[in-house]
Formats: C-alpha cells, sequence, structure tokens
C-alpha cells in the first residue's frame, strides 16, 4: 500500500479518483479497510491540506468532534451530536468531514452480505433481523445512517463548501436507486473543506441508544428554532439523514414489523425536543 502526503487540496484531488482513498481521522475507513468492505491500494492523507478549526460560523472538515463539543461558538445541536457520537477517544480523532460520510451500520452490509446496497438482488434486513433498521426511505434499502453530526448539521441547514462547489448539506446525501447506489453526491475525486453554519435561536439534540453512552443512534432528533421556523433531522431511521417535514410527518414512516418501535421513540423525542427549544 502506497501512502501519499500531499501538500495542496488540489494535489489531494488529483491523487484521488483512481481506486485511491482520502484519509484524515480513519476512524470509520480504517475498519472498513480491515474487514475487507474498502480496497485501496493508496491513501492520501489530506489531514494537511483539508482546513481544520472553528471561526466564527465557519468551521473546518479536519476538525475533530472533541473540538467541536467543547467550543461555546458551536450551537447547541451539534455540540451534543459531537458529545454523544462515539467514545471520547474516536471523538478526538474523527473529523466532522468524516463523520459525514460514515457507511451504514446495517450488520448484512457490514458482514459483506451481497445485499442490494452492495450491488446484489435483494435487502437481507426486510425479511430478516432488522430491529436497527430504517423506518423512511426504506422501499429498497432498509439500513439506517449512523451519523448524530449529520442530523445536527441538516437541522441547522449548513452549506458545504468543497473542492468542486458550494452546497447545502441536504444534498450532500441521495436515497440509493437501482441505477446509483450511493448515498452521497461527493465525487471520488472531491473533497468537503468546510462547513458554514447559521446560528440558531435555540437548538437540541436527543438520541435514544442501546447503551447509556457511545453507542449508534436508534433515534436520534436534531431541533433548530430560526424565529418562528423549526427544523427538525433524524438520524437512525432512514439509509439518509432525514428532514422531518413536521411532528405530524411521522404518520407517513413506513416501519418494518421489528422497526415499528422507533416511530414511537421518535414521536416522543421530537416532542421533547420542541419543549427544550
Amino acid at each position: 500500500m502506497e501512502l501519499l502526503r500531499p501538500s495542496s487540496a488540489e494535489e489531494a484531488t488529483g491523487a484521488l479518483g483512481n481506486g485511491s482513498r482520502a484519509l484524515a481521522g480513519g476512524t470509520e475507513l480504517v475498519p472498513l479497510m480491515r474487514d475487507g468492505l474498502v480496497k485501496a491500494d493508496t491513501l492520501v492523507d489530506v489531514r494537511d491540506v483539508v482546513p481544520s478549526g472553528i471561526s466564527g460560523t465557519r468551521i473546518g472538515a479536519g476538525t475533530t468532534l472533541a473540538e467541536l463539543e467543547t467550543d461555546a461558538q458551536i450551537p447547541q445541536v451539534l455540540r451534543e451530536a459531537c458529545a454523544q457520537a462515539a467514545s471520547p477517544q474516536l471523538r478526538s480523532m474523527g473529523t466532522i468531514g468524516g463523520n459525514l460520510l460514515q457507511a451504514t451500520r446495517c450488520w448484512y452490509w457490514r458482514l459483506g452480505f451481497d445485499c442490494w446496497l452492495h450491488g446484489g438482488e435483494k435487502c437481507f434486513a426486510r425479511e430478516g433481523a432488522h430491529r436497527e433498521h430504517a423506518i423512511f426511505g426504506n422501499e429498497q434499502c432498509a439500513s439506517a445512517h449512523p451519523s448524530d453530526v449529520a442530523a445536527a448539521l441538516l437541522a441547522l441547514d449548513a452549506t458545504l463548501r468543497t473542492t468542486r462547489r458550494e452546497f447545502a448539506v441536504a444534498e450532500l446525501y441521495r436515497l440509493p436507486t437501482d441505477e446509483n447506489r450511493n448515498v452521497t453526491t461527493l465525487a471520488p475525486d472531491e473533497l468537503i473543506l468546510e462547513i458554514e453554519l447559521t446560528p440558531p435561536d435555540a437548538s437540541t439534540y436527543l438520541k435514544a441508544m442501546d447503551r447509556r453512552k457511545w453507542s449508534f443512534p436508534i433515534v436520534g432528533v436534531a431541533a433548530a428554532r430560526f424565529g418562528s421556523e423549526t427544523r427538525i433531522a433524524l438520524a437512525g431511521v432512514a439509509p439518509i439523514p432525514w428532514l422531518l417535514g413536521s411532528a405530524a410527518a411521522l404518520e407517513d414512516a413506513t416501519p418494518l414489523p421489528g422497526t415499528a418501535y422507533k416511530v414511537e421513540i421518535a414521536r416522543a423525542l421530537v416532542r421533547r425536543a420542541h419543549e427544550r427549544i
């Protein structure tokens, strides 16, 4: 394996897109490579070329979750999401840019089953064990997106700047289709550089999980109030972070037999989030 350490973002993107992979904190990529789910002959170390740190409403994509959870400039919803995202060791290494690109925790996908998301013909979770799976957007794939941070940024209506473009964080994600089973719109040779926030009047993040600490969300609820408008986004309920139009939109959920309980948890957490903000 070859490790490249480019001196600029342009040099880094020039080395990507040919089967190589970008490496920052490594808390997502390294386990995937170890398990054989990601293969790469070349790793491109982007830690020196992707901005890091916090400047007002702008966050460098290389900023760690540990830095974000303790900075008073950061809206509460994002601080709380970062603080609940993983163990302290992982938060001190994992970057916000990498966290947005997490792969599903679906055990069929993680165990290398020839499932629909891997390019196969069927979603094994629909007929198999699926207690932690999706209640929205699950017609083809019932996997659930695990990022607390992505839900927080979706509630904040954050803007991303990459090496190619600037766009709303919602546009980073897409439901997979038969033609394209990716769940993000990021090109193989494109790097997230910065995140821009609009400070809300009030915000919060609430999370239900199997353990009291350091577990992926069964349901995560991010809420941010901007004047009379409140934005609600959910983690752990769809193949991508899910923007909820209103509390009533939970009636549109399409749970599998083993995930109906998630709808009730989401309803309770959405109500509590509204009360908090």
